[in-house]
């Protein structure tokens, strides 16, 4: 499979302090690939990096081309889209107008096909629809997190990235929000998903990455880390009745 995201090296520095140390990873095309880590350990960091949030050294190639000084906006239109742990989403806009955000940089480089797009998003996330005219701020937790989701389809991403999209949620909320994202890679979408719920995330995730104190720990085919001794141990030995997608 072609690569759709190859990570060499990267380093982010916060003033003197290094909080990415040389991290490299790879996400094919239509897979997911997901980090997992404790708190602290540079996940946000490392996603930040990616979109161009961040100045880090190293490189970083989105579908074969180096991404080096290309500007956030720019990433965005080539179809790689970030949501974010705090979802950032409009709340005094209603949840139509937030998902036709979306679209916006399409739109404006004279791209058609929005209304089509937004059936679609709606036919996914059916509560959407059902709450197309509420206030995105009334929204509960999981669907503010369906609406984010929502919203990055509606750029049409080839790349989605996704910072802890179970945070704060419910189990069973966590299966359906995952279980979405499981189906989205049945469309040809690649994920690169950061998970503290290391039990959920390798349950749908092709490929993983443990990070540790800004550094790749240790990396395998899913089924490969879920068995490790090391990642049970450490990520799901208190978590043997979590969720299941």
């Amino acid at each position: 499979m072609k690569p759709m995201l190859e990570v060499r090296e990267l380093r982010v520095c916060y003033g003197k302090v290094e909080a990415l140390h040389g991290a490299s990873l790879r996400v094919d095309e239509g897979t997911i690939v997901t980090v997992i880590g404790p708190n602290g350990a540079g996940k946000t960091t490392l996603l930040s990096a990616i979109m161009g949030l961040l100045p880090s050294i190293g490189s970083v190639a989105y579908a074969g081309a180096d991404l080096a000084g290309r500007k956030v906006e720019a990433r965005v239109a080539a179809g790689l889209c970030l949501v974010p742990e705090r979802r950032e989403l409009f709340g005094e806009m209603t949840v139509e107008d937030n998902l036709r955000l979306g679209a916006f940089q399409r739109v404006r480089h004279g791209e058609r096909g929005a209304d089509s797009d937004l059936g679609e998003v709606y036919a996914r996330f059916p509560r959407l629809k059902e709450r197309r005219g509420q206030l995105a701020a009334t929204l509960s937790g999981g669907e503010r997190q369906m609406l984010a989701l929502g919203r990055a389809l509606m750029g049409k991403p080839r790349l989605l990235m996704l910072d802890e999209p179970s945070l704060g949620l419910a189990p069973r909320i966590v299966r359906e929000i995952l279980h979405i994202v499981a189906g989205l890679r049945d469309t040809g979408v690649s994920i690169l998903l950061v998970e503290q719920n290391a039990r959920a995330a390798l349950q749908i995730a092709d490929y993983g990455y443990v990070l540790e104190t800004g550094a790749i720990a240790l990396e395998g085919r899913s089924a490969e880390l879920a068995g490790n001794p090391r990642v049970v141990e450490s990520y799901l030995g208190l978590n043997r009745s979590g969720p299941s997608p």
